[in-house]
């Protein structure tokens, strides 16, 4: 069978390089879109190292936040790897802020980072995907669904990329193309290092989730992976915690 193309847009932080290996391992063809040549071809040559086929794996300089990029970015991994099946968007930021100390510049670069991409990426993407009956991945976050202070920037841009996801879901449900995302709770990565490398911060942080642990891309590679599969092939427009039940559960104080 014909190997799957899955393009991976912010492939070199902790989620993106941990979903790139995961589909590797599953027998998929990946592109992997970042803006630093260096990560990427280190990250290219770390999946040839767990197996991956050189030919399989494809680089491509972009950013996320110019569309012209994106789109360019796309048509060469295309011209490498096939028609592309699945898109996921791994590019996000963090900003802890209330309103009034936010900047102007500040929100408006977190709505380019996390909003503007995943927008830029479905449309760059989708003349591949009716070709292929795809799947498209996005990250949003569990703070868009529900309020949590200091958020507001952050929950916003997130809250957008709920909205897109569920009405590009809708849109091109008639081409089979099924669009889904990701409402994570705080997962241990580079971006949240300031976060979780302050015991005090991080016991916080625990405590609000009722698994009693912090997320690790590991747990978003997974679910990502499986949105792909051909196992959620009946699964469209869904916004899925991956979360320690942070969003929706509230449980006793722990002894």
């Amino acid at each position: 069978m014909d190997k799957k193309t899955v393009m991976i847009m912010g492939a070199t932080g902790c989620t993106g390089s941990a979903l790139a290996e995961r589909l590797c391992r599953s027998g998929y063809k990946v592109g992997l879109m970042g803006r630093s040549q260096e990560k990427l071809a280190e990250l290219k040559e770390r999946l040839m190292a767990c197996g991956a086929a050189e030919e399989d794996v494809a680089t491509a300089l972009c950013d996320a936040t110019v569309y012209a990029q994106v789109e360019a970015a796309l048509v060469r991994l295309e011209l490498q790897l096939g028609d592309t099946y699945g898109l996921v968007n791994c590019v996000g930021s963090l900003h802890l802020r209330p309103a009034h100390t936010t900047d102007i510049d500040d929100w408006q670069e977190v709505l380019n980072t996390n909003l503007n991409s995943c927008f830029f990426l479905l449309k760059a993407g989708i003349k591949g995907l009716r070709k292929t009956r795809g799947s498209v991945v996005f990250i949003a976050s569990a703070a868009a669904q529900t309020g949590m202070s200091d958020h507001e920037a952050i929950a916003a841009a997130k809250a957008g990329v709920i909205g897109l996801s569920r009405s590009a879901a809708a849109t091109y449900a008639r081409s089979g193309i099924r669009v889904n995302c990701l409402a994570p709770g705080l997962v241990e990565t580079n971006l949240t290092a300031a976060i979780t490398s302050a015991q005090a911060l991080k016991e916080a942080s625990t405590a609000m989730h009722p698994l009693g642990r912090l997320g690790q891309p590991e747990d978003l590679a997974g679910a990502i992976a499986f949105l792909l599969s051909d196992q959620a092939s009946w699964i469209t427009g869904q916004i899925l915690g991956v979360d320690g039940g942070l969003a929706n559960l509230r449980t006793k104080a722990r002894a």
